[in-house]
């Protein structure tokens, strides 16, 4: 265990199910975290981390200085414009979040109140770095969103090109980033894991907490593995 009791899965180790631990992006081109959600843990092993967000959970996320939503910003000043942290809750439906070790994306769940499925969605992102107390990571701003029919289309093609043009990522790595992307279609087109697992089906515990936001949400401990 850790010193803030939480099993150290950052070490070697496995969080185990039911278990809450943090899911956070670092601002891009910086160390600091700008988003943390409070997921809780359904299955950690060698091949897949899977973690639960649930409805009303408190989170950290960006928003433009004078308090406007990143979203509702122009798309021209949106990645200029300076910035501030706001706590606010998730709100609608939860989110499962699923997350092969190594794979510069992890696949996301959505689902409407009443549980129909409504669709995948592949967030390309840095693969995870692992640490005691959650998962740290990167978005890329490019996704796509996957569909019960196994169509898909591209998602924020649109956030993409502005990163570009504001100088958040090079013209080499968004080749990389347009690469992993064209990796996970070939996944999608194939139905391969995690679209055939049935995790569509899945539902939490209900006698699972929502997990609290720490105060010391931005800490930065060593990344020990991936």
């Amino acid at each position: 265990m850790t010193d803030d009791g939480r099993t150290d899965g950052g070490s070697g180790g496995r969080w185990m199910p039911g278990e809450p631990i943090l899911w956070r992006y670092r601002a891009n081109g910086s160390e600091g975290f700008h988003i943390c959600r409070p997921v809780t843990v359904v299955q950690d092993t060698a091949e897949l981390l899977a973690v639960w967000m649930a409805p009303g959970t408190e989170c950290v996320k960006p928003v433009i200085a004078d308090g406007t939503p990143v979203h509702r910003e122009p798309l021209a000043t949106r990645y200029t414009k300076p910035r501030a942290l706001r706590r606010d809750r998730w709100t609608g439906a939860g989110v499962l979040k699923l997350a092969r070790p190594g794979e510069p994306w992890s696949v996301w769940l959505f689902w409407e109140p009443d549980w129909s499925f409504r669709n995948w969605y592949v967030n390309l992102e840095e693969p995870r770095a692992r640490w005691s107390g959650g998962v740290d990571s990167e978005d890329h701003f490019l996704d796509l969103s996957v569909y019960q029919d196994r169509s898909w289309r591209w998602h924020d093609e649109d956030e993409f090109a502005q990163a570009q043009a504001a100088g958040l990522m090079s013209a080499a790595r968004a080749a990389g980033v347009r690469a992993a992307g064209r990796r996970a279609v070939e996944v999608i087109e194939e139905w391969g894991q995690p679209f055939s697992d049935g995790w569509e089906h899945w539902r939490p515990d209900p006698a699972w907490p929502v997990p609290e936001l720490p105060a010391d949400w931005d800490r930065t401990p060593a990344h020990v593995s991936s």
